[in-house]
């Protein structure tokens, strides 16, 4: 079996019973914000889309890049479709043209044609993806591969239990705004991200531990930042609390684990996969371009700067009534609301500037009041601040998720009172019909865990409470306190509190006091 590295999170699988292209990203993301790393816009993507399968694992923009599955993928390709809840990636694909599509059930192995078995994990929590994330398993002729992306299954035994797996791709780098959007003291950011950092390579560890492959690809990161306004973004800094480490980076933590079986993918290299063995030939040296990292990223900014200053300039649209648009999309979303709503509890403020960062406009959404409105000087639990043009240009364009649009941007700066408050973004990621009523339907199928184990001198329920991970894998108790690996979040145990956000109880109780456990 034959991997190409395409970027970021993008292969090409090639097997003598057909070829799979995954998740081609080459244009600027969310606002211009997210570029792939390395540049991968020079390979031939005329050949690399001459493919017999396509498989876009979800619809976050550097994973589904419209403009290039349009342009240089095969309308006679077939696309793997992952089982979701909603039709949203299907349809998005018919609109560009293909029309071919094998509609596979979540954790099902399906066999094509000429031998070439796949199994696509559905991940369906209202916080995967938008909507939806997957991994795609492939097998042929006893060889088998894992495309895991960014994708954060409770666990990898579904595909554990398939055989040995021979390649496993998966995600190592930041994919989200935090810490550096907030308002916080530059040393508290620093320790914050540093932590988060560090959280990222130890859940990648745990996947990698668990799956016990015999070749790990880092992949799904770290993008890069190219304008002006987001440089600082990217690690060239030597700040240790940077969440966008690289894959040089990420073989030299794993180095430290002592792991020697990592595979960096450059745009362009070449890796065949083996029974006993991977051979991989590169574009350029590995070593010597990321010594260059900084080079590379300043040349590539110059080539993409006329690319961003055009998307710049197709934000504005002045004739919006921003508040009457956020009223006319959001007010009957909140009158429909019952979970989310009362899961973020009260008023969140968008304060809306200029180009040079003059607030102009100041509104609120009221979950309690059900309204939008103007902001009348009371305490809000969260607070962001952007520029107005780009609520602007969500508004006109009509779109659902805000969540895979401005916040994946960091375009913007954030405050809060307290806690993490997931049911915000959650509620900002559903700004459409259907994906509010199966974001609720979700939350109120949630029901307590009725299996218990003990770790620690504590007995606590078996999956997390937040995205209901196996703590038997992933639980890490220290004194009377619970961290769940998966994605970092506390618990005090004495109580069940939750420490990291708002809600999410645990049932847990000291072992000593349950004799019948």
């Amino acid at each position: 079996m034959q991997i190409t590295g395409t970027g970021h999170a993008s292969m090409r699988i090639d097997t003598p019973a057909g070829s799979i292209l995954c998740d081609p990203w080459v244009n600027p993301a969310y606002f211009a914000s997210w570029f792939p790393f390395p540049d991968n816009s020079q390979l031939d993507w005329e050949t690399l889309g001459d493919c017999d399968y396509l498989y876009v694992s979800h619809l976050h923009r550097d994973h589904f890049d419209a403009a290039h599955l349009k342009r240089f993928v095969s309308k006679k390709a077939t696309v793997l479709l992952p089982e979701y809840p909603t039709s949203q990636l299907e349809d998005e694909l018919r609109e560009l043209g293909f029309t071919r599509f094998f509609k596979t059930v979540s954790d099902e192995v399906h066999e094509l044609d000429g031998g070439l078995k796949i199994m696509i994990q559905a991940l369906t929590s209202p916080t995967d993806g938008p909507i939806g994330d997957s991994s795609l398993w492939v097998e042929h002729d006893g060889i088998r591969v894992l495309n895991q992306n960014d994708a954060r299954p409770t666990d990898l035994s579904t595909f554990a239990a398939l055989g040995h797996v021979h390649a496993h791709m998966l995600q190592f780098s930041g994919a989200i705004w935090y810490p550096m959007v907030y308002e916080l003291p530059s040393v508290a950011k620093t320790a914050f991200g540093k932590q988060k950092r560090e959280r990222q390579f130890d859940r990648t560890f745990r996947y990698i531990d668990d799956l016990n492959a015999s070749w790990v690809f880092p992949i799904a990161g770290p993008p890069c930042f190219l304008d002006d306004q987001l440089w600082h973004l990217n690690d060239i800094f030597g700040d240790e609390g940077n969440i966008f480490p690289d894959q040089s980076e990420f073989i030299s933590e794993y180095a430290k684990v002592g792991k020697t079986n990592g595979v960096v993918l450059l745009p362009g290299s070449v890796a065949t996969i083996g029974q006993t063995d991977c051979a991989t030939t590169h574009p350029t040296d590995v070593g010597a371009f990321f010594a260059q990292k900084e080079n590379h990223l300043k040349a590539y900014a110059e080539r993409q700067r006329i690319v961003i200053e055009r998307e710049k300039a197709s934000w504005s649209h002045p004739e919006i009534d921003v508040l009457a648009g956020m009223k006319a999309q959001i007010e009957p979303l909140l009158e429909e609301s019952v979970y989310l709503a009362k899961g973020v509890g009260g008023p969140v403020r968008f304060d809306l500037t200029d180009p040079d960062g003059v607030v102009v406009e100041s509104i609120v959404v009221d979950f309690p009041g059900k309204e939008v409105r103007i902001y009348d000087d009371e305490k809000v639990r969260y607070r962001f601040q952007t520029e107005r043009r780009l609520i602007e240009h969500l508004l006109h364009i009509g779109e659902g998720d805000w969540v895979n649009s401005l916040f994946l941007s960091c375009r913007f700066t954030a405050a809060r009172i307290g806690q993490y408050n997931e049911f915000v973004y959650a509620f900002f990621k559903c700004l459409s019909e259907e994906r509010l009523q199966y974001a609720e339907g979700w939350y109120e199928s949630q029901r307590p865990d009725a299996e218990d184990i003990t770790i620690g001198g504590w007995t606590f329920q078996r999956r997390c409470a937040h995205l209901k991970a196996d703590l038997t894998r992933f639980g890490i108790v220290e004194g009377n306190q619970l961290t769940c690996q998966l994605h970092g979040w506390k618990w005090d145990l004495a109580s069940g509190r939750c420490l990291t956000a708002v809600g999410h109880e645990l049932r847990s109780a000291a072992a000593e006091a349950r004799p019948d456990a």
